[in-house]
């Protein structure tokens, strides 16, 4: 009986909710390690009045992870449902209120989120990236309209994710924050780290700057993986090609090094400057069609499924 893999997927939001899609179709031994720095919308405003780790990409893994059965499929329906209207729950979704009120009965945020995996039979845990809500900053250059050159400093994963200038780097706030016992144990017994797909300053980078994961990202014996965004200019990464994609992440974690990225061959604008970058981190360059052909800007899940089992073997 083949033993599959164990795998640990770092992210957050809709890119980590593609590749958990993808990779539970390889294996039931999954891992998402989340972001814990939004500051927006629900997440925001829980995180605000309660001072708790925002849920909102934490429920969203746990969705991508449910059971595929009628009751999972039920669960995953009121995680996800969002309240509307203009009273005080409009906004909010149901499982963040879910998970906030687990975390506040049971006083500890895994557990918490253990029991939420349960009530949707998940396939696999959902983790938090430290053990502390985060906030993010960046340097941002362009947005002084009297003078592009200037550099401003933007506060908030939210002000970040958006910004109209060009980002130059990201920082976390506290520095040095505690991770989970459990998600480096996750990390250090895994087979594949599996990084990205996402928004790279607020999404993909900030688990390395976490420097306990990042050590453990760095020491694991597993293989390391970092999946890259099928589009590659968004808000946050505007004029940004796949190889600048690849040197920002080395700049941010220069001990890092990796097995393979893995790339669609819409954004390998020059293949021998992509694998350049590639090799600096010490990996292969992979190119696979992993992007949906009727969806712009997104991942294909049976097709990053296939990519990942090809990798994997």
């Amino acid at each position: 009986m083949t033993v599959r893999p164990a795998v640990v997927a770092l992210g957050g939001g809709h890119g980590l909710a593609a590749s958990l899609g993808a990779l539970r179709h390889l294996s039931d031994r999954l891992t998402a390690v989340v972001t814990v720095a939004d500051d927006g919308g629900s997440s925001g405003r829980l995180r605000q009045e309660y001072d708790v780790l925002p849920p909102g990409d934490l429920r969203m893994a746990l969705a991508a992870l449910c059971d595929d059965s009628e009751w999972g499929l039920l669960w995953r329906d009121v995680l996800q449902h969002r309240f509307d209207g203009s009273g005080p729950l409009a906004g909010h979704a149901v499982g963040n209120l879910l998970i906030v009120a687990l975390w506040d009965l049971l006083g500890d945020s895994v557990q918490g989120l253990d029991v939420v995996g349960k009530l949707l039979t998940a396939r696999g845990r959902v983790l938090p990236m430290a053990a502390v809500p985060l906030g993010i900053s960046a340097h941002v250059r362009g947005l002084n309209p009297l003078d592009p050159t200037v550099v401003t400093e933007v506060h908030g994963q939210a002000e970040v994710a958006t910004t109209a200038g060009e980002v130059l780097d990201v920082r976390l706030h506290p520095a040095d924050p505690p991770a989970h016992p459990e998600t480096l144990k996750a990390v250090d017994e895994a087979d594949w780290v599996v990084l990205g797909p996402g928004s790279w300053f607020t999404s993909v980078m900030p688990h390395l700057l976490v420097p306990e994961l990042a050590r453990a990202v760095r020491d694991t014996s597993a293989r390391r993986l970092l999946t890259l965004n099928v589009q590659m200019q968004t808000t946050e990464t505007l004029g940004f090609t796949a190889s600048r994609h690849l040197d920002t992440l080395a700049a941010h974690a220069p001990d890092l090094t990796l097995d393979v990225v893995l790339a669609d061959p819409s954004v390998v604008d020059d293949r021998d400057r992509v694998e350049e970058s590639a090799a600096r981190l010490g990996a292969e360059l992979v190119v696979a069609s992993v992007a949906a052909v009727d969806v712009p800007g997104v991942h294909d899940v049976l097709r990053l499924a296939a990519a990942y089992r090809d990798i994997f073997d």
